[in-house]
């Protein structure tokens, strides 16, 4: 059975900085792709970064390049997300998520139960 818990939430001013990790089980963790959601009331769910096996190729949603960093220790089986110079449109509740294809963009197969990121100005 697949898992992917969540840690790292909670509540940060604008500014700040966060760090959120993902540890995984029941996968092969360093053959997936994993990546990190976000979705905030009212919103779409969106794909905020993503990181390839290797850690060689990553992505990232254009709002928050330069702040945030997607990165994975395949040891341990966890993938984190650096979120520095947070803002208050930063507040959602953030998932990892597991793709077996392989591919930055999806399909993800698996998910998280997601953590609560608030920022507050």
């Amino acid at each position: 059975q697949v898992q992917l818990v969540e840690s790292g939430g909670g509540l940060a001013q604008a500014g700040g900085s966060l760090r959120l990790s993902c540890a995984a089980s029941g996968l092969t963790f360093r053959r997936t792709t994993m990546g990190w959601f976000r979705q905030a009331p009212g919103k779409e769910r969106e794909l905020v970064a993503a990181i390839v096996w290797t850690g060689i190729s990553q992505n990232y949603t254009d709002s928050v390049k330069g702040r945030f960093t997607i990165y994975r220790d395949n040891a341990k089986n966890t993938v984190y997300l650096q979120m520095n110079s947070l803002k208050p449109e930063d507040t959602a509740v953030y998932s990892c998520a597991a793709s077996k294809t392989g591919a930055l963009g999806g399909p993800y197969d698996y998910w998280g139960q997601g953590t609560q990121v608030t920022v507050s100005s």
